[in-house]
This record gives C-alpha cells, structure tokens and sequence, in this order.
C-alpha cells in the first residue's frame, strides 16, 4: 500500500500546481492508494479555507468535495482508519526529529500512521514531511 498525505490528494482533488505530478504518481502506483480519516478532514478544511478566502467558489469546493468521495466510493483510493499505534509512534518521531526538520505535528502523524499500516511508501509534496519519512525509513515519491 501506499500511503497519500493530504497534499497529494489535494493536488489530486482540489488542484493545483503540482496537480499534473500528482496524477502521474498515481496512475503508475502499482499498489493500493490508501488515506486516513486525518487526510480526509485536512483535504476537507484546506477546500473549504479556499472558498473562505475568495479563491474557489462554494460550488467549486463541493464539487472537489464530492469527487474525493466518489473516489473513496469507487475504490480509487481506498480510507483506511488511523491506527491507535500511530500516536505513540508519533510521539517517538517528534522527539527525534522535531527538533531537527522542524516537523508539524499533523505531519509526525501522517509518517507514524504510514509506518503503522505498514505502507511501503509514503506519497507527499511537502518538503519537512517528505524529511521526516525518509529519517523514519519510509520510500517517499520524487518531488516533480
């Protein structure tokens, strides 16, 4: 399985510039896709922040809404629950790397989690994550 962070399924789902790389991941991904519930909501809120700041209309954000959830329906990616383990784990990677990447908390949990599921790779656009992964052992995607 491989593990998506909310940046990709935003570039998937919600567009933008990294968009073109995101759907070229994905399509040569020749395992499952799989998202937490953390992902789910990040996606969720960072939609709606578009609309509240003027760049996407209402309409706009349900419609990427709505496409996430007929892709989670129709097997494209595939919600997976957050392990209870992760956030031990999670707490383990922020005493170790925190203080040197810098890492935000929701991105500790992404790493953590994705070991947990025991996901063979971690998908992300965001560099302090991406660091996190790879000290945490984890196989990340090439940047685009």
């Amino acid at each position: 399985m491989i593990y998506l962070d909310s940046s990709i399924v935003f570039s998937l789902q919600g567009k933008d510039s990294n968009t073109i790389a995101a759907i070229a991941l994905v399509r040569s991904a020749r395992e499952p896709l799989a998202l937490t519930q953390l992902c789910e909501v990040e996606f969720i809120n960072a939609i709606c922040r578009r609309e509240f700041l003027g760049q996407i209309t209402h309409a706009q954000a349900q419609a990427s809404i709505d496409d996430l959830e007929l892709n989670l329906g129709k097997g494209v990616y595939e919600l997976v629950s957050l392990p209870e383990a992760a956030f031990g784990r999670a707490k383990t990677l922020s005493r170790s790397l925190t203080p040197v990447i810098g890492v935000r908390a929701a991105d500790v949990l992404h790493v953590a989690a994705a070991i947990e599921l025991g996901a063979s790779a971690l998908y992300t656009f965001d560099q302090r994550q991406r660091k996190a992964a790879k000290a945490a052992g984890l196989k990340v995607n090439p940047l685009p």
